[in-house]
């Protein structure tokens, strides 16, 4: 797909997110479910994220909600209301965890303290009070701008409209959801398709006493800007919004640990039924202000809270088979093919099993009846096994110790970090002897991040395969044209137009060139570190030869396990020839210097110890955002040491040998203070 297709298919999916976000926010209606417009603004993210070319203000990484209504008058919001991001499984809660304790430069054992509060379905307000009185109340809108619906939000019983509380804020912006409870709203369930929609509708009258009809409830959750509140937890701001008046969620609990937080998700979600108002997930928040502070926001969502979906997609069904598939890395994937099922309307055949340590754990078998769940994720995957309708006979899965498409011996790598064999089983064999493996780096090496050929997909690379076409990725810039237009199904056009989108590819840019080559752990970000590193392909290629693999430990962000890879990599006399015969082929531009004017622009800056109120994170985002670089190692290059608590004595040592400048904290805080 060339870059105008790949911009009018983004245009398309941002045009008709904005269609349903309309509908949604100003008219009250649902075209789509929840699960379906969240997997709309998956697609569109990756596609930014895949290239760099797509931008759009209208981006759901920057746009919380829709524009106001020209109905109401638009007021700004002094702190903008955000959206959150989403979980879907118990790895997702794991994975934001993770980003917080490695922000936070904690250790794995730092125990997290969540503010667990259940998500309504229904509509955000903001309810500004001056002097203890509700002065003015508005909707999300889009974040930024919010409607005037104050006269509408008065009509609600839910709301003081006067605090008498001595230790009220002199201003505050509580902020929570309009609703209205499944009893009420069975008396108008001929007006509203369901009782969100009921509540959106009655806010957004004109006459305030057409809004008064409806029994709208509000619970409150949150605040936006304040002065003079003095409260440091969420959950002790719950109950100081009760002494104060208003209502909050009676199923609000503090929870550590994301085991539990998965246990009480369970367990809230069988509850679900029988409430009587709609959620449609759990908010979880970390519950210390101070540490909400430190994290800060990205975008338009909060690094401290996350929104945990029920999965409303699940199936019950039979696995027929599990058969193995390979990828471009030698790693075997089992797949179970299931009696066809219709989840979230869409027909489900195949559901991942991930690896063989997930099926001993799942004790998962072929005729095993099963409960497949597709929810948040792309693949649809096997959640559990019904044990009580396995067959006496049933034998266990034996994952194949020699590859099932090249006879190699399978094995699993010892994880030097984890001193713990990893979970994945791989084909021992290298490079492009295992034909499974090469047709695999073949469809990596014309997919859309790397070379991105357009009318050369996977169809096309196994089919030029059986042909004997193709066998190594070189081999798609020497073609015979001839041949292939007499193909069933092509002709001179459609050849013409292959050779064209082939042709137009010989062009290529340093970091797609490195990444298409589907090194092991080497994405498209690492890529784009290697090549600004290195600049040409002339010194990537000559790697090997110069042995120069350990300087690739200055590059911030790539570490031993990257260059370890690089190293395997070309060692394989395959491999070589590839790059060899690739740099005939085509034309790999240099990566260009880019002329920076921060601050701290062209300087370098490596951290060693720990540093005192701030994580390493948080740092190295100061040094960047003032564009200065992060390095790994000390060398030359490397203009300033900063040294915290209990440092390393050799990159010291090496420091002074090659005198670079070495500063301790305040000294370095200095520097940014006076720069900036």
């Amino acid at each position: 797909m060339n870059e105008s297709s790949v911009k009018k298919k983004y245009q398309k999916k941002i045009k008709l997110l904005n269609y349903y976000n309309k509908k949604y926010y100003n008219e009250n209606t649902s075209e789509i479910s929840d699960l379906k417009f969240d997997e709309l603004k998956k697609e569109i993210i990756n596609l930014e994220k895949k290239y760099y070319f797509l931008k759009s203000k209208e981006s759901p990484q920057l746009q919380v909600g829709y524009r106001p209504s020209r109905n109401f008058k638009k007021v700004t919001h002094k702190v903008p209301m955000l959206s959150l991001g989403n979980a879907f499984t118990e790895e997702d809660l794991k994975n934001f965890e993770k980003k917080v304790i490695n922000y936070l430069d904690k250790n794995n054992d730092f125990e997290i303290e969540y503010s667990v509060e259940p998500k309504i379905d229904g509509i955000s307000a903001s309810l500004i009070y001056k002097n203890k009185k509700f002065v003015i109340g508005l909707s999300r809108g889009d974040g930024k701008e919010g409607e005037d619906i104050t006269s509408n939000l008065k009509t609600i019983s839910d709301i003081p409209k006067f605090i008498s509380s001595k230790d009220f804020p002199d201003e505050i912006d509580i902020r929570g959801e309009v609703f209205i409870e499944k009893n009420d709203f069975n008396k108008f369930k001929e007006k509203f398709a369901n009782p969100r929609n009921a509540a959106s509708g009655s806010l957004r009258q004109k006459n305030p006493n057409d809004t008064k009809k409806i029994p709208l409830k509000f619970i409150a959750y949150t605040f936006g800007h304040e002065k003079g509140m003095d409260i440091n937890f969420q959950n002790d701001f719950l109950k100081k919004l009760k002494d104060w008046g208003f209502n909050i969620n009676p199923l609000n609990k503090v929870i550590t640990g994301t085991k539990n937080l998965m246990s009480h998700y369970y367990e809230l979600e069988k509850k679900r039924e029988d409430l009587n108002f709609d959620i449609d997930g759990i908010v979880y928040k970390i519950n210390s202000f101070k540490i909400q502070k430190r994290l800060g926001n990205v975008a338009n969502a909060p690094r401290w809270a996350i929104a945990h979906k029920f999965s409303a997609n699940k199936g019950k069904s039979k696995i027929v088979n599990i058969e193995i598939q390979i990828g471009r890395t030698g790693a075997l994937t089992p797949v179970a093919k299931i009696k066809p099922i219709n989840i979230g309307g869409v027909v489900v055949s195949n559901a991942t099993l991930h690896n063989e340590d997930e099926i001993n754990r799942k004790d998962i078998r072929i005729n095993d009846e099963v409960i497949v769940e597709r929810a948040g994720d792309v693949i649809p995957h096997v959640i559990s096994v019904d044990f009580s309708k396995r067959n006496k006979d049933s034998k266990k899965f034996s994952f194949p110790t020699k590859c099932p498409f090249c006879g190699s011996k399978t094995f699993k790598e010892f994880n030097l970090t984890t001193k713990k064999e990893d979970a994945v089983r791989r084909c021992s064999s290298e490079g492009f002897e295992c034909e499974k493996v090469s047709i695999e780096k073949i469809k990596h090496f014309v997919s859309k991040e790397a070379l991105n050929i357009d009318g050369f997909g996977k169809k096309i690379v196994e089919k030029f395969w059986d042909l004997k076409f193709v066998r190594l990725p070189q081999d798609i810039f020497n073609l015979d044209y001839n041949k292939i237009k007499f193909l069933d199904g092509w002709g001179q056009q459609s050849t013409n137009n292959l050779k064209y989108s082939i042709d137009k590819k010989r062009n290529i840019s340093l970091e797609r060139f490195i990444y298409s080559l589907g090194i092991r752990h080497i994405g498209l970000e690492n890529a784009k570190l290697i090549a600004k590193y290195l600049k040409t392909s002339l010194n990537f290629s000559s790697l090997s030869k110069n042995k120069k693999f350990d300087e690739l430990l200055n590059i911030d962000g790539i570490g031993e396990t990257q260059i370890n890879s690089i190293k395997e990599f070309f060692k394989n006399d395959i491999n070589l020839k590839v790059i060899n015969e690739l740099n005939k082929c085509l034309k790999v531009n240099e990566v260009k210097f880019i002329k920076k004017t921060g601050s701290l622009a062209n300087k370098t800056f490596m951290l060693t110890g720990k540093l005192e109120g701030i994580s390493r994170a948080e740092a190295k985002s100061l040094i960047e955002s003032n564009s200065g670089s992060i390095v790994s190692n000390v060398s030359k290059k490397l203009n300033y040491l900063i040294i915290g608590d209990k440092p390393t004595k050799r990159k010291i040592d090496s420091a002074q040998e090659l005198k670079v400048k070495i500063l301790n904290q305040k000294e370095w805080i200095k520097m940014l203070n006076k720069r900036g």
